[in-house]
């Protein structure tokens, strides 16, 4: 079982910028397909982006699209988002998760596609 810790969550302003990092062990992780998930109170986590195992293909919500880029380094096992331009839709727990898929550039965009998850950081965006 792969495990995952994030890091980097915090209080910021409207505006401003955060980068979310994940660690993982207990696997391979150039052959894991990663993705971010966030989730508010009372409502579905929600997709935020996916990335390849190799990087080559990566996903991103429709809300996201434009302000966040996902990023790995498969030599630090560490999995990262960068999230630019944030507004108060965007406070809510961020989690990683990881699958192992048959081939390089699979990405999931579901929930269920993903075996392994991170306990979550908490992003607060200040209005």
């Amino acid at each position: 079982q792969v495990q995952l810790v994030e890091s980097g969550g915090g209080l910021v302003q409207a505006g401003g910028s955060l980068r979310l990092g994940c660690a993982a062990s207990g696997g391979t992780f150039s052959r894991l397909a990663m993705g971010w998930f966030r989730q508010v109170p009372g409502k579905e986590r929600e997709f935020v982006s996916a990335i390849s195992w190799d990087g080559s293909t990566t996903r991103y919500g429709d809300s996201v699209k434009g302000r966040f880029t996902i990023s790995r380094d498969n030599a630090k096992s560490t999995l990262y988002l960068q999230m630019n331009s944030l507004n108060a839709e965007d406070t809510a727990v961020y989690y990683c998760a990881a699958t192992a898929p048959f081939n390089s550039v699979y990405v999931g965009l579901k929930r269920n596609e993903y075996e392994s998850w991170g306990q979550g950081t908490q992003v607060t965006v200040s209005s």
